[in-house]
């Protein structure tokens, strides 16, 4: 397969990846020729028919074709060299997606989604909560998706539960709202002592990564959440930013507000052109710490409960989030 015509099939699956419904070959065409490739409606009926026999897309006749499960996956794993840095890219297109306004309380936030079996959902509420009430989630706010339900481009597999978790890039968003740009540098895992963060052990910084790095721990086995919520002594995954100099002032207000709205997500707020926990900050700029937003999730697998998250999934309105603590409540029918 010549690189173009790889690159004219990955372009179709994205399209398809990004409709809720099939799609003519007309319309694949359009789209195509509206991002610069040059085609013709006979060649895009050859490619799905082809995509058709290796079971990346499925045809249902006049109404125009969907991608499966298969195609997804191909899609996730291919060119991957093309995609490094796409982690940055994501965390900008979410910011400024998003549009929760924080005096309102209205607007969408950005969100995790975590897949979980049905059968593990009993055991996997408490130990979602204790990571909640140890302080070491973004914020205090949830929601859950049904076994079939479609959030933006993340489909529930019929034998799961979606948990939605607060993304911290959520943060980004709210400050640039506020007219406060923010450069986010790496994920890591935080070692914490009684309590308090004091080093980064590992990170992995954002423009170099196809994905995000807690999603990397949390599969490695590198966290400690149990540690972190039982003594106060253990390893979470967190986040480093960046401000302009002259916002630190701004920042900590907007941090306490956050808190009152369930979507406090700062550890701690450095001082211009000084070191946070010995990383060095860019000159002209304060560093901070955010709370990892798969944190909730990420203590499941260190007790044997297997998961699926996708960081920075879907954006999702702040109004159908819920408190934690509702949470044994709210999954009641699901069980």
């Amino acid at each position: 397969m010549s690189e173009k015509t790889e690159k004219k099939k990955l372009a179709i699956l994205r399209i398809l990846q990004g409709s809720d419904k099939p799609l003519s070959s007309s319309k694949i065409n359009t789209q195509l020729t509206a991002e610069g490739f040059e085609t013709s409606g006979r060649t895009v009926r050859f490619y799905l028919l082809e995509m058709d026999r290796n079971d990346l897309t499925e045809n249902y006749g006049k109404r125009g074709r969907k991608i499966t499960d298969r195609g997804l996956k191909e899609l996730s794993e291919a060119r991957a060299y093309e995609k490094l840095g796409s982690m940055s890219a994501k965390i900008d297109q979410r910011t400024y997606g998003m549009s929760f306004d924080l005096g309102t309380k209205t607007g969408t936030v950005v969100i995790n989604i975590s897949f979980i079996d049905r059968k593990e959902l009993k055991r996997s509420v408490p130990l979602m909560k204790r990571v909640y009430t140890g302080g070491y989630s973004m914020g205090q706010l949830l929601t859950i998706y049904p076994p079939g339900h479609r959030v933006g481009e993340v489909s529930i597999p019929s034998d799961c539960v979606g948990i939605g978790t607060v993304c911290s890039v959520t943060l980004n968003g709210v400050l640039l709202s506020q007219g406060i740009p923010t450069h986010s540098r790496f994920g890591g895992l935080l070692e914490i002592h009684q309590g308090n963060p004091t080093r980064f052990v590992e990170l992995v910084h954002y423009d170099g990564t196809t994905l995000d790095p807690l999603e990397i721990f949390i599969k490695s086995g590198m966290t400690d959440y149990s540690g972190a919520t039982e003594t106060g002594n253990g390893l979470i995954g967190a986040g480093f930013r960046e401000f302009p100099t002259g916002s630190r002032d701004r920042v900590i207000d907007l941090a306490r507000e956050l808190e009152t709205v369930g979507l406090g997500g700062f550890m701690a707020v450095g001082w211009p052109g000084q070191p946070l926990l010995d990383i060095p900050v860019t000159e002209g700029r304060l560093g901070a710490i955010v709370i990892g937003g798969l944190n909730p999730v990420a203590i499941l697998e260190e007790q044997g409960i297997k998961t699926r998250s996708k960081a920075l999934a879907a954006l999702a309105e702040y109004t159908s989030l819920f408190s934690y603590k509702e949470l044994h409540e709210r999954v009641k029918d699901l069980l």
